[in-house]
């Protein structure tokens, strides 16, 4: 399959994701790794600011990006906090304007990272960050298509806002970020008690809610909660 047809697929697929049982935590998380797959990329994750305006990792393709965008929120420094800042996309600049984070990116075996913004209506709400094991730039064609997934990421959170009833999009991003915290800590119960990767354990809590109609929330608070068989989640 040729790059141009798996980018429509895509577009398709991500559209089709946009309906009434619309969940966003599964949509940005699937947003991070097809950003992997069709871009010039190693690692990707999203960043939503919440009802503070304060930026909150929301998902990331893989675990260690994860840490690794977690440490560059700690120190306030980075291509993705810069990008929320000024509201433009930070590419193809010296890791080194950074120090610590860029000691922490290429302990993780990066040598380069990227930003464009999430904006709505000339407001930013978030950013998507790119992560690279080379040092090349990255070329105008996957910054072109980066903003385009960022897009992506803008209009299924306008998708969502709708659904609610129009409430305020400070109170829709937090709603969002609760759920992820909800899912991080299932993720984590589900790994210990099936003795798993926390990677292959989100992996499981999304194929069950995909394919038994519900939200990915909902089967994060029944692993908590013991609802959920976790022999049944695993199985499906």
């Amino acid at each position: 399959m040729s790059r141009e047809h798996r980018i429509t697929q895509v577009f398709i697929e991500l559209a089709d994701t946009l309906v009434d049982e619309f969940d966003v935590v599964d949509f940005l998380r699937t947003l991070a790794e097809v950003s992997v797959e069709l871009l010039d990329v190693d690692a990707a994750g999203l960043m939503l600011a919440d009802g503070n305006g304060v930026l909150q990792v929301m998902a990331s393709s893989d675990d260690q990006v994860e840490l690794l965008e977690l440490f560059e929120l700690q120190q306030n420094e980075g291509p993705c906090p810069e990008c929320f800042r000024i509201g433009a996309p930070v590419v193809n600049t010296d890791l080194r304007r950074w120090p610590e984070f860029a000691a922490a990116a290429a302990a993780g075996g990066y040598a380069s990272a990227h930003a464009v913004p999430l904006r709505l209506r000339g407001q930013v709400i978030g950013a998507l960050n790119l992560f690279r094991s080379s040092t090349e730039p990255l070329t105008d064609e996957d910054l072109a298509l980066g903003q385009a997934l960022s897009d992506i990421a803008t209009i299924g959170l306008l998708h969502e806002r709708r659904h609610r009833g129009q409430q305020e999009l400070a109170e829709q991003l937090q709603h969002a970020l609760n759920s992820r915290i909800v899912i991080e800590q299932a993720k984590g119960m589900l790994a210990e008690r099936a003795g798993l990767s926390t990677g292959d354990a989100f992996t499981a809590m999304r194929s069950y809610a995909r394919g038994s109609g519900q939200r990915l929330s909902a089967v994060a608070h029944g692993v908590l909660d013991g609802s959920l068989d976790t022999s049944e989640l695993l199985t499906r």
